[in-house]
């Protein structure tokens, strides 16, 4: 028997369609209808006409052009994209005070006190879409459930464009003809470890005795599956909940890299990571390095420190340490993408001082830095060895 968070499907997962290759069609006529990718280099996003080609993201332009040669290519609008998250989050806030944000282009949003005053939730769902097509001119699909994670799932079933409600009760009715790749934290890797023994469907998996699930995936990944398979997920949505960690990330291309090219783009998302940390008032203790290589193989390697921080100069050495001895492997496999990861994330209150004692205030210079580039713009002020070159885009973000 499933476990619910509520006895009433009155969670909703709004999700933005395409929403860069969106925003692009509505400003540009002329783009309506047709395949539009957002990027340059790599496709950052698809319209649903390039989707619809096998065009998906992140994907190498020169390979989406072979899917897709008709298309489109823009390059991407950042302020755009943030006004209109913008727009769209006051819509959200004027229908529920309970709005918890997953990204600029979805939410989760508990509409289970509104009856009353705003009718069932499906009829909320409805007023939402309309709202968010009539006043910022986007298509939003609207999953509702007696979840979040169901509602999460609805929500990817009838895009694009669209609404569906999975009624109280029938939760594992819609949830187990579902393929496995719909539930959270299956990847590639293990689906293709479940296909090949046999478990293609939600309800395959949630046949299974959970001790033998782990010993195929892991014990806690095994119990994580397990719950989601039977609809057991009781969380709330959760309003100003703050980011466990953040990081950011640059594709590279195929070509080989120097170790200098390779610290170069290190230091550029070093001082971004920094910068984000001070302006939310945090501090970190893990820094990790993510790398993709040639095979579109994944690795990461981490270092805690000894004492959180929130100095640019301390996460790059420790980013640096982490580079030098990925190196070799590197070297061996290549790099298509790199980035950092700020994870054990504090809120910026007066800590205890590690000994010995440090008078040297050393967040004096970054926060004179991030003052000036708050004025200025962030080419105000940069680093000798960034002169010259593409940082890339600045993807925006929900406050840290």
């Amino acid at each position: 028997m499933s476990i619910k968070a509520r006895a009433e499907a009155s969670i909703l997962h709004a999700d933005l369609d395409s929403f860069y290759a969106s925003v692009e069609q509505r400003d540009d006529p002329s783009l309506r209808g047709r395949p539009v990718l957002v990027g340059g280099g790599i496709v950052l996003a698809a319209s649903y006409e390039a989707k619809a080609r096998g065009v998906s993201t992140p994907m190498n332009e020169r390979r989406a052009r072979l899917l897709c040669p008709d298309a489109v290519t823009v390059r991407p609008r950042m302020e755009a994209y943030s006004e209109a998250s913008k727009a769209v989050f006051a819509l959200f806030r004027d229908t529920t005070p309970l709005v918890e944000g997953l990204s600029i282009d979805e939410a989760f949003l508990d509409v289970g006190g509104l009856r009353r005053i705003g009718g069932a939730p499906e009829a909320i769902g409805r007023r939402l879409r309309a709202r968010v097509l009539d006043e910022v001119g986007l298509p939003i699909t609207v999953g509702i459930a007696s979840t979040k994670f169901l509602a999460k799932v609805a929500s990817a079933v009838a895009k694009p464009d669209g609404l569906l409600v999975v009624p109280a009760g029938t939760e594992l009715d819609f949830l187990h003809p579902l393929p496995i790749e719909r539930l959270w934290g299956v990847g590639e890797v293990t689906a293709r470890t479940l296909h090949e023994r046999g478990i293609a469907t939600i309800g395959q998996l949630a046949a299974l005795p959970e001790a033998r699930l782990t010993s195929v995936v892991g014990q806690a990944s095994g119990r994580h599956l397990h719950a989601l398979a039977k609809a057991r997920d009781p969380r709330p949505v959760e309003v100003g909940r703050r980011r466990r960690s953040i990081g950011s990330q640059r594709a590279m291309g195929r070509r080989p890299k120097t170790i200098e090219e390779l610290e170069q783009t290190l230091v550029a998302i070093a001082d971004r990571l920094g910068k984000r940390l001070r302006s939310a008032h945090r501090v970190c203790r893990t820094v990790v390095l993510r790398l993709r290589f040639d095979d579109f193989s994944r690795a990461t390697r981490s270092h805690t420190l000894p004492e959180a921080t929130m100095h640019t100069e301390t996460i790059l050495r420790a980013g640096r340490e982490l580079l030098e001895a990925a190196m070799p492997l590197i070297e061996s496999d290549g790099c298509t993408l790199l980035g950092l990861t700020l994870s054990n994330l504090l809120d910026d209150d007066p800590l205890q001082l590690a000994l010995p004692f440090d008078r040297v205030d050393r967040g004096s210079l970054d926060a004179a830095i991030d003052d000036l580039r708050d004025r200025y713009g962030t080419s105000i002020v940069t680093r000798a060895v960034l002169l010259g070159r593409d940082q890339g885009v600045s993807v925006p973000l929900l406050p840290d």
